[in-house]
């Protein structure tokens, strides 16, 4: 099991765009149309699955929401913060 990260650690680590919400971090992504959204959602997903790491996946109209924390640690550890990279990097 991962190891809690300190509020510091948090903040430094954090990519941008994302924000912290008590013990998940959280990101919206914004999409023209719901099916980008939607397969958007999917790449996620796929990446979730490869890292064993599950993000709770938000799906609106023209949005996706992405939230992170590890249940089992009671808070954002080093695997949270690595999901959002690896989110991010897809999604550039």
């Amino acid at each position: 099991m991962a190891d809690l990260l300190s509020d510091e650690e948090i903040d430094d680590q954090l990519p941008d765009a994302w924000e912290r919400e008590d013990d998940e971090i959280v990101r919206v992504y914004e999409f023209d149309d719901y099916l980008r959204g939607v397969n958007f959602a999917q790449m996620v997903g796929e990446i979730a699955e490869a890292q064993f790491h599950h993000p709770e996946i938000i799906i609106r109209y023209s949005g996706v929401e992405i939230r992170l924390t590890s249940h089992e640690a009671g808070g954002i550890t080093d695997d949270d913060i690595e999901m959002a990279e690896l989110i991010e990097s897809e999604h550039n």
